[in-house]
């Protein structure tokens, strides 16, 4: 068994802000470990970090759906597919707003905005500007998903308060350019680099499903893990295929071995919320209960992500209270 003085640093065991270099080598021994274990590990770090009973809620919004220019294999708003999808207009920022209203009776305390652009042109970021605004007036979080940002891009959305924003990595540098050829990885940290010295937090994780190898999926984790300032939120997907895109017919993901990365994510980076994302339909409660156990503490709430289904409401609600767990309050949530 790998005793804490044996993975990098007892400090990314503790949580105490120092970053260690993780190296994927031990890191991997770790994921390895048999499964009571590696839960157990998760957990007492998750325990120390935060209230284990305590689920972060969040809402996400699409408003700008389709058209995307770039060729994401995941994804069924990239116009290079015949996904079937039809694209939108950017959305009026009154009823943004609405929208976020309703979000946050609902108990929301984070409201995601998102739009399928590979990067917001000028003309369009002061409406987001606006959108971002009038969401923090509610009292809410903001996040936004908005592709590549430029240095004075992200600056402007930091004046306008912005909380989050979120850019994943998806995958491993090595596996990176076998789904996503029209930007690179270095682009997508150049992003998370520019968000960063800008002074918004960071939202950032990956899609397990998409073919990758076990190495690919923990050198994603370790990546995030070795940032300067790991992501103060860290995305888990599992990977909804989409008809028409390039990943159409891939095989599901193994329950295990999407727990073991629930777990991976909450040692490698104690005090970030590691939010179960995309593909929680096709995942049945007991799944869901050992992913919170292993140190997952945020969802999506509502019916749709994007373009993708989601459990609704009511059924988030009965699991929620059926494990105990009750929604994360906004102070607690930063």
């Amino acid at each position: 068994m790998i005793n804490i003085s044996e993975t990098s640093n007892p400090t990314a065991i503790s949580g105490a802000e120092a970053n260690p270099r993780w190296n994927a080598e031990v890191v991997k021994e770790i994921y390895d470990l048999p499964f009571n274990d590696l839960l157990f590990r998760a957990h007492t770090v998750h325990r120390a970090n935060f209230d284990p009973n305590t689920v972060q809620l969040s809402r996400l919004l699409s408003i700008k759906t389709g058209g995307c220019p770039e060729d994401c294999g995941y994804c069924s708003q990239s116009a290079r597919y015949p996904t079937g999808l039809k694209s939108s207009k950017l959305m009026e920022v009154e009823r943004v707003i609405a929208e976020a209203r309703k979000a946050k009776e609902g108990g929301a305390t984070r409201y995601c905005l998102g739009a399928a652009w590979r990067s917001p042109k000028q003309r369009d970021l002061g409406t987001v500007i606006a959108m971002v605004q009038g969401v923090k007036a509610l009292g809410l979080e903001t996040c936004v998903t908005l592709g590549m940002l430029s240095p004075s891009q992200a600056d402007s959305l930091a004046e306008a308060g912005l909380d989050y924003y979120n850019h994943n990595i998806d995958t491993s540098e090595r596996f990176y350019k076998e789904i996503i050829t029209t930007r690179s990885f270095a682009d997508r940290l150049e992003t998370l680099g520019h968000v960063r010295q800008a002074g918004i937090k960071v939202c950032s994780g990956g899609i397990l499903g998409m073919g990758e190898t076990v190495d690919d999926r923990i050198d994603m984790l370790v990546t995030l893990a070795n940032l300067p300032v790991p992501p103060e939120s860290v995305p888990i997907n599992m990977l909804i295929p989409m008809p028409g895109s390039k990943l159409a017919d891939a095989p599901p993901v193994d329950p295990i071995e999407f727990i073991r990365i629930i777990a991976l994510a909450r040692i490698l980076m104690p005090q970030s919320h590691v939010r179960l994302t995309a593909g929680r339909t096709e995942m049945t409660d007991e799944m869901q209960a050992l992913c919170f156990f292993a140190g997952a503490n945020s969802i999506f709430v509502g019916d749709t992500l994007l373009t993708a289904a989601n459990p609704g409401d009511d059924r988030d609600s009965s699991l929620l209270r059926r494990l105990g767990l009750t929604p994360m309050a906004l102070e607690s949530a930063e």
